[in-house]
């Protein structure tokens, strides 16, 4: 008997059968994401590496980079944000640009159950305004597909990095570990940096205690009267919450599929007020979100 090669680790082929709710739930998303008014684009697969590069803190190292046959220096995208912030650059659309994006990704990260070496993002944002209004926006779309995909009990954290102005970064990241690792892992994360035991512990009171920024303040009350959302139902404040990617500027997000925080998440996103004027040459604002669909499956048809 003749054995078909395999498939490189943390690559995968989709069957039939996934493949079609794969489309299902796509297909619910993007209804409701016309509903306000976001509009399809797509961006190539490949890139220049410089156009990735210095964007992804130290998750940058998960980069797929190669050199072609004509000596130039290419990567396989990260993600689907960078992407568009050289696509709005390139192309300078009416402001503001809500946009989505399904397309494929890569990350040379140690698979494990949900997370792939190739995987789906479906990406939404709005670019070109700093408005509170946009962000609530995001949020309350979001919030709006989970439900129509059945998710009723999903819980969108909630918090702004202008809470960790005065933190250092080994802090941040680890603090961004809490739900993964607990108290104590963080902990002897900061004590391997070379903080002590007493200051660590310190540094996780400080944050605990951090209260809802006045942008964060002004995004709820949106979220409450316009789009009749409830706080400790449909989202919450969580000061914890730092995410990872270094291009953030403002109010960040994780979503996750029950009312439990430590609940692997099933989307994120956030504020990026600096990423796209990297390109452009001048100050663009953008906020947006971005749904794992890998995962969003794998609890839909487990």
């Amino acid at each position: 008997m003749i054995k078909a090669p395999p498939t490189p680790k943390g690559f995968r082929d989709i069957k039939p059968d996934l493949a079609k709710k794969r489309r299902e739930t796509i297909d619910k998303i993007v209804s409701v994401l016309e509903q306000y008014g976001f509009v399809p684009i797509e961006t190539p697969t490949i890139e220049f590496a410089q156009t990735l590069e210095g964007k992804y803190g130290e998750e940058e190292r998960l980069i797929y980079k190669f050199t072609d046959r004509g000596g130039r220096k290419l990567a396989l995208r990260y993600d689907l944000t960078v992407p568009l912030a050289r696509y709005v650059a390139t192309y300078n659309p009416p402001l503001p640009f809500r946009r989505y994006q399904i397309g494929q990704v890569f990350r040379g990260e140690n698979p494990q159950k949900g997370r792939w070496r190739e995987f789906t993002q479906f990406d939404f944002d709005t670019v070109g305004s700093n408005e509170a209004g946009e962000d609530a926006k995001v949020l309350a779309v979001a919030i709006k597909c989970t439900r129509e995909l059945g998710f009723k009990n999903a819980l969108m954290l909630i918090n702004d990095r202008a809470n960790f102005a005065n933190f250092p970064t080994e802090v941040i990241r680890a603090i961004d570990k809490l739900y993964k690792i607990g108290d104590e892992g963080v902990i002897q994360e900061l004590i391997s940096n070379g903080l002590s035991q007493a200051t660590a512990k310190e540094y996780i009171s400080k944050i605990r205690a951090q209260k809802p920024t006045q942008n964060l303040q002004e995004i709820f009350k949106i979220l409450e009267d316009t789009y009749s959302l409830k706080m400790g139902e449909d989202f919450i404040f969580d000061p914890t919450l730092a995410r990872g990617l270094d291009y953030y500027t403002g109010a960040i997000f994780e979503l996750k599929p029950s009312q439990n925080p430590t609940d692997l998440t099933i989307g994120s996103g956030g504020r990026y007020d600096n990423l796209i004027g990297m390109f452009a040459k001048k100050d663009i604002p953008a906020v947006g979100f971005s749904f794992g669909l890998d995962r969003l499956l794998e609890i839909l048809y487990p």
